[in-house]
């Protein structure tokens, strides 16, 4: 799978509760009632930006700020141009006409396998744009957590299955890959209780998607210290968000 909006700079990650300007480090956001939950963290981008005057960087936006969906292989969609109206097409179709301000980019995850379609507010877009652009920063790319994740980890999945669980504050985005192809993308909110609940979640998605036989491996990307021993039916893995947020590439 490609990169979207693509980099090698330096990483800030994006949350709408935090601001991740290197590995060890994180600074606090208070949320606003705002129906765009960016713009609180998007306020306090300048101050952070200081320290790279004159740099170029990249940024990491959490799912929590994205819209994903999962496009099947279709031969007869020859150009860009034609998936990107298919993917916006879908986009409407599930979120209705909020989906015409969104910027949506598209990422094939294997040779004649399915694109995976990214959407960001295009108001987001342009107002990272212009932090930066006042700052001054060179803005070299925005990139979905999911995407700059995998792109660290594609290796160790390989051309085998796995579920795929990433843990933002009150929400999971669970991504099936079977033999190296991914297959559904979906995100769901939760409470501090998920990790009891993961087996149960999981199984209901795998029940929706009709598998032929579970998929025991989950690796998990979570917010803090995640117990790989918990699950015995499962070979589990865990990595650290913070790092697949902001690791070079």
């Amino acid at each position: 799978m490609s990169l979207l909006w693509r980099s090698r700079k330096q990483r800030l990650g994006l949350c709408s509760d935090r601001l991740f300007p290197s590995k060890n480090k994180f600074v606090a956001v208070q949320p606003t009632a705002d129906a765009a939950e960016w713009r609180a963290v998007v306020g306090i981008l300048p101050t952070v930006l200081e320290e790279f005057r004159n740099q170029e960087i990249s940024l990491v936006l959490a799912d929590q700020f994205v819209r994903y969906t999962l496009l099947p292989w279709n031969a007869a969609v020859k150009s860009a141009e034609q998936w990107t109206a298919l993917a916006r097409h879908r986009l409407t179709a599930i979120h209705g006409a909020a989906a015409a301000g969104w910027e949506v980019k598209l990422t094939e995850t294997a040779p004649m396998g399915p694109r995976l379609a990214c959407a960001v507010d295009l108001e987001l877009i342009e107002a990272l744009a212009e932090k930066c652009a006042a700052a001054p920063v060179r803005l070299a790319s925005v990139q979905p957590f999911l995407v700059a994740g995998f792109n660290r980890i594609r290796a160790r999945i390989g051309n085998g299955s796995c579920w795929l669980v990433v843990e933002e504050p009150g929400r999971l985005t669970l991504a099936f890959i079977q033999r190296g192809v991914w297959l559904a993308i979906r995100s769901r909110r939760v409470d501090e209780r998920w990790r009891a609940l993961l087996p149960e979640i999981i199984e209901r998605e795998s029940a929706f998607l009709a598998l032929s036989e579970p998929c025991t491996r989950v690796i998990v990307c979570a917010q803090g210290a995640f117990d790989t021993g918990q699950y015995e039916a499962w070979t589990t893995q865990a990595v650290s968000y913070r790092e697949l947020a902001l690791a070079w590439e």
